[in-house]
């Protein structure tokens, strides 16, 4: 049997591997995008955006169909350190220019359906419970990847394969790009009705020694994220929730406000962190998402890197299926730079912050000076990506924020 023959392969249905699909399919490319999922299905995730992340599910279309769902319209972040000290970012008083002054409390189940759906209809053939089994290139440069389907093994080739496959890329390993950084760490993450106190913003609760996130992504339901170093999740030994439950009692301020009875699905448990790629491109292939770099999620902007990225690639894809021929690394090497130029603020200031949370008492001193000194939601508004990393990372802010 010939193989299938396409302009892009995309492997993952995400939000960056679906948002992929639809601006490339969007422009006339043969698009196929495979996943091994059959949706709407779970995913262990924040499900947090910031207005910065409803700008672009605007761009591709999608924003209506989320917004009937009735989901969560998040109006900031609050973080308390361990020692009880506290920051209140508001979008609304960020500055900056935010699409609109809230964010969105966005359920994967909900987001990746509507943004699949979507890829679909702007022409993107969509394979769901289609895992890759390999990936290869051919002497005349296109791109072949071997997948199981309904049993059967298939061939599909393409002039770019796209790795849109998460944290444990496949395509990002078979192309020999993984690296793990130092700063492992582990998160459980559950939904859970009835959590006490809840009002439309996301919380950051840092403890010793990890910290737990709430969002509540609907009137009911909100997700709960305890994140560890990878040493110290051994201690999980197969429960979970069991585990979820001891890293809440850890912290007085949640420990009666969240009964995990009101669990409505198993516990999902996801890690480690701190992995990235010495490179995001190879010869006839390019990494956008969770695939191309990923670190400790306190920022809970996961879901706005993927689209972003997305964007990035997108823009790359298109320019260099324009040329005939074998797609060489070189002609993505304008996907590399656009993402140095729009994320390098991102992971020094992820960075920093996941540093400084093995220090509590720095980390608390720091959080009361930016609630004290008017920082908090400059802050908010620089992790949600429409406000300059610049008004934060620079010398006078860092200052303001330790000295």
């Amino acid at each position: 049997m010939s193989p299938e023959s396409h302009d892009v392969l995309i492997v993952g249905g995400g939000p960056a591997g679906s948002a992929t699909a639809i601006r490339l399919a969007a422009e006339g490319l043969d698009v196929a995008l495979l996943d091994r999922s059959h949706f709407p299905r779970l995913k262990c995730c924040a499900e947090y955006g910031s207005p910065e992340a409803v700008r672009e599910l605007d761009r591709l279309g999608v924003l209506p169909a989320l917004d009937r769902h009735h989901t969560t319209r998040l109006t900031g972040t609050t973080v308390t350190a361990a020692a009880g000290s506290q920051l209140h970012g508001r979008f609304a008083e960020a500055g900056g220019t935010p699409f609109r002054t809230t964010g969105l409390a966005m359920p994967r189940r909900i987001l990746d359906a509507e943004l699949l759906a979507h890829a679909g209809r702007a022409g993107a053939t969509i394979r769901e419970g289609c895992r890759v089994q390999t990936l290869s290139r051919r002497p005349d440069g296109r791109m072949t990847v071997t997948v199981e389907e309904a049993g059967r093994t298939r061939t599909l080739t393409g002039r770019v394969v796209v790795g849109a496959d998460g944290l444990r890329s496949r395509i990002a390993r078979e192309l020999g790009l993984r690296t793990r950084g130092r700063l492992a760490r582990i998160a459980f993450v559950a939904h859970v009705e009835g959590v006490e106190g809840m009002v439309p913003s996301a919380e950051m609760h840092v403890g010793r020694p990890g910290y737990v996130g709430l969002n509540p992504i609907d009137a009911r339901t909100t997700n709960v994220a305890l994140v560890v170093p990878a040493d110290a999740a051994s201690g999980a030994r197969g429960d979970a929730a069991g585990f979820l439950r001891r890293g809440l009692d850890q912290l007085p301020a949640l420990r009666h406000r969240i009964d995990l009875r009101g669990l409505t699905e198993a516990v999902m448990v996801t890690g480690p962190f701190d992995v990235r790629c010495r490179r995001s491109t190879a010869d006839g292939a390019l990494l956008v998402g969770d695939a191309a770099e990923f670190f400790d999620p306190f920022t809970g902007e996961g879901i706005l890197s993927a689209l972003v990225g997305a964007r990035l690639a997108s823009a790359t894809i298109l320019e260099a299926l324009a040329e005939h021929g074998p797609v060489g690394r070189h002609r993505l090497a304008s996907y590399r730079h656009a993402r140095q130029r729009a994320f390098r603020g991102k992971w020094l200031l992820e960075r920093t912050i996941g540093h400084a949370m093995q220090w509590p008492a720095l980390f608390d001193r720091t959080v009361a000076r930016l609630e004290r000194r008017g920082m908090a939601s400059t802050l908010i508004g620089v992790t949600g990506g429409f406000v300059p990393h610049t008004r934060i990372l620079n010398p006078f802010a860092l200052i303001r924020m330790v000295a």
